[in-house]
């Protein structure tokens, strides 16, 4: 277990394994412990890179106010500090959302991009979903602190009185209108975007984030290939079991180690 100061901020972060690198980022108000065994699944056969996101488990509040953009960068120079030329990199959620913008702000530094759970803009989550963001505050806080969430904080920050700021701060940083439409297809690693039948995300964005990858658009044929984007829909799988999931950790490894031709 690490920290690297990336522009003012003690970024925690984890090694396992050995091999290609890949970076793991998870979900909002979690921490890498949220991943579970996936954890040991994913660095069978690779180096894989846990990472505590900005006032998130092991690694303090920003100065600043939490930006998708913001967080994008510090992983970008994460991977330079390792000196690493490129890096594999997979998120969940918020953390999908942060992946998601450092493969755009970032192309050269990403090898291959898997998102979980997360869309490429605000009104991809359900209404519903956008209203519980809306709400994170100090009494949301008060209801979530005897959550696994909560306890994990309490466990591991490096400031536990800070929890009800936590939440706060990820409460804003969602509120925040977001569209990455217009990056999405200048990301130039091949992707795979993984979702449970029954997400957070509504199906039909699910279809236009493929779509903006260049996925599904015509029939490649008998002898077609898939193209630069996969799009993995588990079924039984809601948002909040994506983490924990095998099958989540299968379909990223089968994708991971796929040989380019």
């Amino acid at each position: 277990m690490s920290y690297v100061n990336v522009d003012g901020l003690d970024l925690w972060y984890d090694e396992r394994g050995s091999g290609e690198p890949l970076i793991l980022l998870h979900g909002g108000m979690g921490a890498s412990e949220m991943w579970g065994d996936n954890l040991d699944r994913l660095a069978a056969g690779r180096r894989l890179i846990t990472v505590d996101l900005p006032g998130h488990g092991h690694t303090a509040s920003p100065d600043g106010p939490l930006r998708y953009e913001k967080v994008a960068d510090q992983i970008a120079g994460l991977v330079e500090h390792l000196g690493l030329a490129q890096a594999d990199l997979m998120g969940l959620s918020l953390g999908g959302g942060v992946a998601i913008r450092t493969a755009i702000q970032h192309p050269g530094l990403i090898r291959r991009l898997v998102v979980v759970s997360a869309p490429c803009r605000q009104d991809g989550w359900f209404p519903e979903v956008l209203a519980g963001q809306a709400a994170l505050g100090p009494e949301a806080a008060a209801m979530i602190k005897p959550s696994p969430f909560g306890q994990v904080y309490a466990e591991v920050a490096p400031h536990p009185e800070d929890w009800e700021k936590h939440v706060c701060e990820v409460g804003e940083l969602l509120r925040q209108p977001y569209d990455w439409s217009d990056g999405v297809p200048t990301i130039t690693a091949p992707v795979l975007l993984l979702f449970g039948d029954t997400d957070s995300i509504r199906p039909a964005h699910i279809v236009e984030f493929f779509a903006l990858l260049g996925g599904g658009q015509s029939d490649p044929g008998w002898d077609g290939v898939p193209g630069p984007a996969q799009l993995a829909i588990l079924p039984a799988h809601t948002h909040y079991v994506m983490s924990l999931s095998p099958a989540v950790a299968e379909a990223a490894a089968k994708f991971l180690d796929e040989k380019k031709d």
